[in-house]
């Protein structure tokens, strides 16, 4: 499992979709705005990583839009077809 430390949070990178994952890409998209997050899922679309976080059902924050076990759903409705994709799992 890949590990990686974003501004002093770390995540392991437990999905890599057809070698969605890209250090350095995440790297340069990530901001303090995802620090919150349970996890961060990136997805690649005419050739830019798009981030968006997701919570944990048991996380108050959460809420059905960005409910970690809508993933699929996500996946589904607001990607491009079988693109390439991570999840980033926050320690």
């Amino acid at each position: 499992m890949k590990k990686i430390t974003l501004e002093d949070c770390e995540y392991d990178i437990i999905y890599d979709y057809k070698n969605g994952y890209n250090k350095e890409e995440l790297i340069n998209k990530y901001t303090d705005y995802f620090k919150d997050y349970d996890y961060i899922v990136g997805d690649w679309a005419y050739g830019k990583l798009r981030l968006k976080g997701f919570y944990n059902k048991n996380n108050k924050k959460c809420k059905e839009l960005n409910d970690f076990d809508n993933l699929d759903k996500y996946l589904k409705e607001n990607c491009a077809f079988d693109c390439a994709y991570f999840v980033a799992k926050k320690n």
